[in-house]
């Protein structure tokens, strides 16, 4: 049972996507946030939201008391990217009674302001860290997060864990990232595990 009452009834909303509501079971939604040390009340910011599967859920459970924001590839026109972005702003601009509240900022190579400099308590990323590796700017989004946060603020990172007995390819090429090779590019930023 989650500890948190509202971070459960968020996740069991009857209006989440069915496409997400089926990946629940695999991605522990109520579990992971809790490890992260989520609370109602927090200025949040989500990197790279996706298709909004996290949005989904973080947007009500921070709607009254905390902040959310999402920051975004910054606009491009046409290629995936640019696709995704356009996707994700009309499913914001399509639910004003449940998205109305979400804050929105870019983010990407070369524009690393998210926020304020020591103004938000958390930044959560799911399944990207090997992009910014692929597209040479994981240091630079590692320094932009440190900054972002306010002292002692939190910084949660999902990505497909790589093994160990294998060196980490720089670029993730395969997708995977060591787990000791993120929390080093953490630290280089300032971070503490």
């Amino acid at each position: 049972a989650a500890a948190d009452p509202a971070l459960a009834k968020a996740v069991a909303a009857p209006g989440r996507s069915p496409q997400f509501t089926t990946r629940d079971q695999a991605r522990h939604p109520v579990q992971e946030l809790e490890f992260f040390g989520i609370k109602p009340n927090m200025n949040v910011v989500e990197i790279w939201p996706g298709g909004g599967y996290w949005t989904e859920i973080l947007a009500p459970y921070l709607h009254d008391k905390g902040t959310y924001t999402v920051a975004s590839p910054p606009p491009a026109p046409g290629g995936e990217m640019g696709n995704a972005a356009k996707a994700f702003q009309a499913k914001l601009d399509g639910d004003k009674a449940a998205y109305g509240n979400v804050k929105t900022a870019a983010f990407g190579k070369d524009n690393y302001d998210i926020a304020p400099a020591g103004s938000v308590d958390m930044i959560l990323t799911f399944r990207n860290l090997h992009n910014w590796m692929a597209m040479g700017f994981a240091d630079q989004a590692m320094s932009a997060f440190f900054k972002a946060l306010k002292p002692g603020g939190i910084l949660g990172i999902e990505d497909h864990r790589a093994a160990t007995d294998q060196p980490q390819d720089p670029l993730a090429k395969s997708g995977y990232v060591r787990e000791d090779y993120t929390i080093a590019l953490a630290e280089k930023a300032g971070f503490k595990l």
